[in-house]
């Protein structure tokens, strides 16, 4: 039997199906989701495709799957009077393959988590002490921000360059969370003024459109 369009059923179906073949897949936006209940991280093992090997269960333990490493105050003695302390999978091996993982910000006066972006998930934080102006500029260089006060949260889309400045009088503090176990930190002034080996003054200097003493002075700011 033809149809309306003049083709068969059977014809009909195989273009269809041929059509849903080549369709987009829908896509994840954060790690891939587990095949079992839990696979805490053997951090001593290489990584693989998106995660590390399971620890054998019969080495696994209920400490596995608490961390306290968030609960301490970090050093914020340095250049950018600004520290985060991980919660990621190579802090925290309970997370392995659970798409998960939180960060612990503190802020001393004045103090910068400097821009940067996470490669592999998208960010979201709430400010738990002290005033914070959050940042982050999109792929056609729009820029939105916010002053934040303790208990207001705070988004930031997947892969987009994004910072955090202590604009109150007092320390502050603020907890992010990300969609990955690994979500990654290129942090740009390091990425550019500290890499190793250096990026050529040729680059930087067109880049910037300024003269070689600039990119060192600059660069010596880093130990550089």
């Amino acid at each position: 039997m033809l149809t309306s369009s003049g083709l068969s059923f059977h014809q009909l179906s195989c273009l269809t199906l041929l059509v849903m073949l080549l369709l987009p897949l829908p896509s994840h936006s954060a790690d891939p989701d587990p095949l079992q209940d839990f696979c805490v991280a053997d951090v001593s093992a290489s990584p693989s495709v998106n995660g590390f090997p399971c620890k054998a269960s019969s080495q696994i333990t209920s400490d596995d799957f608490f961390f306290d490493g968030l609960s301490k105050a970090g050093n914020t003695t340095n250049l950018y009077r600004a520290t985060v302390t991980a919660g990621n999978v190579l802090a925290f091996p309970g997370l392995n393959t659970l798409g998960i993982s939180m960060n612990r910000v503190d802020f001393a006066p004045g103090g910068l988590n400097p821009p940067h972006s996470h490669p592999r998930a998208s960010e979201s934080g709430v400010v738990i002490k002290g005033k914070l102006l959050v940042g982050f500029v999109t792929t056609n260089n729009v820029y939105y921000s916010k002053v934040l006060s303790a208990g207001q949260m705070f988004v930031v889309p997947r892969g987009l360059v994004h910072f955090q400045l202590n604009v109150g009088k007092g320390k502050a503090l603020a907890f992010t969370a990300f969609n990955s176990h690994l979500p990654g930190a290129s942090v740009l002034s390091f990425n550019l003024f500290a890499s190793t080996p250096s990026i050529p003054d040729a680059v930087l200097t067109k880049a910037f459109q300024v003269d070689d003493d600039v990119i060192n002075n600059i660069r010596s700011k880093f130990g550089f």
